[in-house]
């Protein structure tokens, strides 16, 4: 992965068709997807349950691009050796998910990733400020985690806060919410590069009819700009 600021549309599995996984994949990406997003959920750190490395293992073949683990799990440094080895190009884990988010930031790294943290809505810049030079990625969350479809939380002002901690480091800021043409636009603004897409890029599209894909992932890069 080189580093640079231009914009990236992540689609999310998590709004696919799971019985399809792998050719899903490979559809979105052969219709403009930048990076693959795989949402692994537990159950206890958020109310949902999605899948684990196994998945992401049986999925990487499929995928030409990046494959961009968030890890909404606690604990999280158990589980770290299984995503790297199933092949995550990110692992991004959640700062509210444990007492040691340097330690895990390290391990991370340590294993070959790209290392990102991810700030959930009530939680402020301030919780990553001393982070920045152990970072590789900020994901901020423009929604409670858990589910998949819900209604963006305007985020802006700590996406701009980010933006001026992370200065000129090679930092991505993502963006996980409620992303699509009437909310890109907003967070690309402020300074976010990444952004995740679910319902809205996999919406009125197929494996078998993956034209929409493309549609919804160019609306939503015209209107960010």
């Amino acid at each position: 992965m080189t580093f640079d600021r231009s914009l990236k549309i992540a689609p999310s599995i998590l709004a696919s068709d799971f019985a399809n996984f792998g050719a899903e994949c490979a559809a979105v990406e052969a219709q403009g997807a930048d990076w693959i997003h795989v949402d692994v959920m537990d159950g206890h750190f958020v109310p949902a349950i999605t899948f684990g490395a196994q998945t992401c293992a049986a999925i990487r073949p499929h995928i030409k691009t990046v494959m961009d683990v968030h890890l909404m799990i606690s604990p999280v440094d158990a589980y770290l050796q299984g995503f790297a080895d199933a092949g995550a190009d990110v692992i991004t884990a959640h700062v509210e998910a444990g007492p040691h988010i340097h330690r895990t930031l390290q391990t991370i790294r340590g294993l070959g990733c790209k290392a990102g943290v991810a700030l959930n809505p009530g939680t402020p810049a301030s919780a990553v400020a001393d982070l920045m030079d152990d970072v590789d990625l900020v994901c901020v969350m423009t929604v409670n985690p858990g589910f998949g479809g819900q209604k963006f939380i305007d985020m802006t002002a700590k996406v701009r806060q980010l933006r001026e901690m992370i200065g000129d480091r090679p930092v991505h800021i993502e963006i996980d919410g409620g992303v699509d043409p009437s909310t890109a636009p907003l967070v690309r603004a402020a300074g976010a590069d990444v952004l995740v897409a679910g319902s809205a890029v996999f919406r009125g599209g197929s494996v078998d009819n993956p034209g929409p894909y493309g549609d919804n992932i160019r609306a939503i890069r015209a209107a960010a700009g």
